[in-house]
């Protein structure tokens, strides 16, 4: 089943929900492996197929054109980067430079607006002063001194230059005025826009990106935290293992074991009768479908692959293990476990893949732990690298073995059958 998913790359989201998180993250460790070394093969492949490329591009291209890169010191393609290069200016001085100018072409914009208004302001009020002199010596000089028309010329005259002097001044004088509030604005300007650019980095915006950013650290050190506890989880394991000698040697160990054709199986609630003889042979060839899709699939193949090898049973008897059920829900499992104390479980046939379930009572609630027998052996999906020749090896290992040390799973007491006829009957039926 591990095999296959890795092959795959892919489990089925139902199969998923049914392990537990320690499961699941040694499972993701174990895919990620995968990837990893699928991707050195690709590269190295890759590596390969470009080397032998451009060897034949050479080759091609030995006699016709070709571009050549330019190389630095290093014999790497050599590159600018701009604001990099000896003698470009750092980026802060050219953002600076930036923001001035356009504070200065700003500041030019409205000095231009605002001086057409003053011009427009300075000429009509001396035109008006010009019209109202005109007026003035019209109405009091002219009509009185008619006779002195040249001497009225003259003073017309002066007056005109003395106010032509005066405008010029008005004009000097508005436009050093309009260009020191040029300069007082491309300032302001300035530094408004070195204040938006400052505000701008420590916004709204900024502060939730920041958040955000924590927060996928944060994660990434959690998801990371679990792969490694995975991987000791891993070693742990496989070390504990070899030191105690509980690995299987696949299935050669159980392969001529069978019970004799004439003995019964002794259930093992009180007094009950023999359900099945191993000897009562199927007469149909059994093939196992890639998954199993319903009851009867799944009692056939517990009839023809697990009875042979003893799957249930107490070591060196014919009776059912007490801590062995049939195909219950995890439901069902939780509430014969309900008023148990810590460290009871009991095993049940799985739906979702050819194997079982480990279910356990802990302190906080259950778990539950997926054990792949698809194979010749049998082992935990996902937590226990271990392969055990039987099932009831692995349920021995752990009774003296934790399961995972996060969480320290020991196997301390079966969890009995609660009903009568037990829940396996028809498996053995």
């Amino acid at each position: 089943m591990l095999q296959q998913i890795l092959r795959d790359m892919y489990i089925d989201p139902e199969l998923l929900a049914e392990l537990n998180e320690e499961q699941k993250q040694i499972l993701f460790y174990k895919m990620r492996e995968e990837q990893l070394r699928r991707w050195r093969e690709r590269e190295e492949k890759a590596q390969v197929e470009e080397a032998v490329l451009r060897k034949t591009a050479r080759r091609n291209q030995s006699n016709g054109k070709r571009v050549q890169w330019l190389r630095g010191k290093d014999g790497e393609v050599w590159v600018w980067v701009m604001g990099e290069a000896p003698g470009d200016k750092p980026y802060e001085q050219i953002s600076e430079e930036l923001m001035a100018e356009r504070a200065r072409l700003q500041a030019q914009r409205e000095a231009e607006e605002l001086w057409r208004q003053k011009e427009a302001e300075i000429t009509k009020k001396f035109r008006d002063a010009m019209a109202q002199e005109k007026a003035r010596i019209v109405a009091e000089k002219w009509k009185i001194e008619i006779e002195d028309r040249k001497a009225a010329k003259l003073e017309e005259e002066k007056i005109q230059e003395e106010l032509k002097k005066r405008e010029e001044e008005e004009r000097q004088k508005g436009e050093e005025q309009i260009r020191q509030q040029e300069e007082i604005r491309a300032k302001e300007l300035y530094l408004s826009l070195k204040q938006a650019q400052q505000h701008s980095q420590h916004s709204d915006d900024d502060q939730e990106w920041e958040e955000q950013l924590r927060r996928s650290k944060a994660a990434d050190e959690e998801r990371s935290h679990k792969a490694r506890r995975a991987r000791d989880e891993y070693r742990r394991q496989s070390l504990r293992a070899i030191q105690k000698g509980r690995v299987a040697g696949l299935s050669n160990l159980f392969q001529g074991t069978s019970l004799d054709s004439d003995q019964d199986i002794k259930l093992n609630n009180n007094n009950a009768n023999p359900l099945l003889c191993l000897s009562a042979a199927s007469s149909n060839i059994w093939e196992r479908p890639s998954r199993p899709f319903s009851r009867d699939v799944i009692i056939r193949w517990f009839r023809e692959e697990q009875i042979p090898r003893r799957a249930g049973f107490e070591r060196n008897t014919n009776k059912i293990a007490q801590w062995f059920h049939g195909i219950i829900s995890r439901q069902e499992a939780e509430e014969l476990l309900m008023n148990k104390s810590e460290g009871t479980f009991l095993v049940r046939v799985s739906e979702k893949i050819w194997g079982y379930a480990l279910s356990y009572r802990q302190q906080s609630g259950f778990k539950h732990f997926l054990v792949d027998a698809s194979g010749d052996f049998y082992s935990f999906l996902g937590v226990d690298p271990n392969r055990h020749a039987t099932l009831t090896d692995l349920i021995d290992f752990h009774k003296e073995e934790i399961i995972t040390s996060s969480g320290g799973e020991l196997l301390l007491e079966p969890c009995g059958q609660q009903k009568n006829p037990p829940d396996y009957s028809p498996l053995f039926e």
